[in-house]
Order: structure tokens, then C-alpha cells, then sequence
């Protein structure tokens, strides 16, 4: 997968790019990754690229033609079919079905905008999908871009050692959220809920996987109550979710 980054502060990306997946994914080579600041792409020996709002209003936004040459600059280096992100809030939220998508793509180019945003010319004649993070305001869509590629690499085939260890995670499974996991040593002491639950030790993986799904369904239920109205239950789901919302409200 390459990634074609436009950014007035690409630096930003530096310490990413050195740190855990995103680094085993370029070591790979599973991964590239590219910089293009469109301050590079100015004709004005000051380099600047924002400018005033037409209409009036407070603030400035970037220019339409640094972002272009930008473009067109990163498109130059990717032979496939292009997919052209702009980072904004007025973009669709991300989430998996996003994510699945997106890992068709082998060449994409991520807008960051800065400001107040970009020409809106730039997203009608360029923009292939606008993508958020979340219903918020940031300084630009660097870190919204670092989010992006950290969530697509941990689904990029052969970057995780076990498939296991991305099918388990929250969201993946179902659209449930994860269940919890506990590892050594068995009890920590001087802590109240210090015991590991005996299931995950007793080497019954039917009754394990059991636990796992049951712990998934009421944490859901607990902590995501949008994304458990969604879910359709199986026969076998409704049981074990019962179990967990009887022994909880048992001991609450």
C-alpha cells in the first residue's frame, strides 16, 4: 500500500512512522509512505498558500492551487487506480465498513487541511471521499491522518503476527465491542477484584469462547448501548447475554 500524504507539517508524521506496526509495516515493505507540503508548490517567494475568504467572515483557508500541483505531484508516483481522502469534519465517521474498503485501494492520497479548511474547488474536482474521526474540531488533519493509516495497517494482511489478534479486537468482532483479557500472574494481591476468572484457566476453549461472547454482549450492552440495539442476536446470543445481564444486575 502506498500513501501519499499533503501536509503543511509533515515532521508531524516523523516519530509515527518510527514506533510499532506502522514501522514493522514499512520494514515489510507492506507500507510506503510519502510527504508533499504545499508550501513546496508555491510561486511566491514568501511560500504562502492561505488566503482570505471570499464573502468575508473570520480566518483563512488554503489555497486551491498548492494543493493541485500537490496532487498532481503524488499522483505521479502511483501506478494504480488513486483514492483521494480529504481529513475533515464534514466527513463520513470512520469506522470498519470504512476500513474494508479503503484496504482495496492500493494508492491513496490524504488531504490534511489546516485552518478553516481548504478551497472547496479542490473537493469537487479532486476529493474522492471526505473521512472524520469524530463529531470535533482539531488544529489541522494530520493527527485524524495518523489515526487513518494506524487503524488501516493493523488490518493489512501479514503485519499482525496472528489473524486472531485483529479478529478479537472491539468492532471486528461482530460488531461487538471486545471482551476483557487478563494475563500473569493468576491473582495480583492487595486488590479487591484480584482473581482471574477460572474459565479462562480451566483449558475448556468451548466454554472459554463461550465466556469471551458472553462478555461481549454485555459489555456492549454496557458500554455501547447504540451498537447493541443494532445487533441482531442469535439464538445461542440471547442466552449467553441473559446470563450476563442477570448475574449483573444480581450484583449490582
Amino acid at each position: 500500500m502506498l500513501i501519499s500524504i499533503i501536509s503543511l507539517f509533515p515532521n508531524m508524521f516523523k516519530e509515527i512512522i518510527k514506533y510499532g506496526l506502522i514501522n514493522k509495516s514499512i520494514k515489510k515493505k507492506l507500507l510506503n509512505i510519502n510527504f508533499f507540503n504545499p508550501r513546496d508548490f508555491t510561486k511566491n517567494k514568501h511560500k504562502k498558500v492561505d488566503s482570505l475568504i471570499y464573502g468575508g467572515g473570520g480566518g483563512v483557508i488554503l489555497k486551491a492551487k498548492p494543493l493541485i500541483r500537490a496532487i498532481y505531484q503524488a499522483k505521479l508516483q502511483m501506478k494504480h487506480h488513486v483514492k483521494i481522502i480529504f481529513l475533515s469534519p464534514q466527513g463520513k465517521q470512520i469506522n470498519l465498513s470504512c476500513i474494508r474498503k479503503l484496504l482495496s485501494y492500493k494508492n491513496m492520497i490524504f488531504i490534511c487541511g489546516r485552518y478553516k479548511g481548504i478551497d472547496e474547488r479542490v473537493i469537487n474536482n479532486f476529493v474522492d471521499e471526505e473521512i472524520s474521526i469524530g463529531d470535533y474540531i482539531l488544529s489541522g488533519g494530520e493527527l485524524p491522518a495518523m489515526v487513518l493509516i494506524d487503524v488501516l495497517v493493523r488490518n493489512i494482511p501479514g503485519v499482525l503476527n496472528t489473524i486472531s489478534s485483529c479478529t478479537t479486537d472491539s468492532f471486528f468482532n461482530n460488531g461487538l465491542l471486545g471482551f476483557p483479557n487478563y494475563t500473569r500472574p493468576k491473582i495480583l494481591k492487595h486488590l479487591k477484584k484480584n482473581n482471574v476468572p477460572p474459565v479462562l484457566v480451566s483449558g475448556n476453549h468451548k466454554k472459554i469462547k463461550d465466556w469471551r461472547l458472553k462478555q461481549s454482549l454485555g459489555f456492549t450492552w454496557l458500554k455501547r448501548p447504540d451498537l447493541f440495539k443494532k445487533k441482531i442476536l442469535t439464538k445461542k446470543e440471547k442466552f449467553l447475554f441473559e446470563k450476563f445481564k442477570n448475574s449483573y444486575l444480581k450484583n449490582k
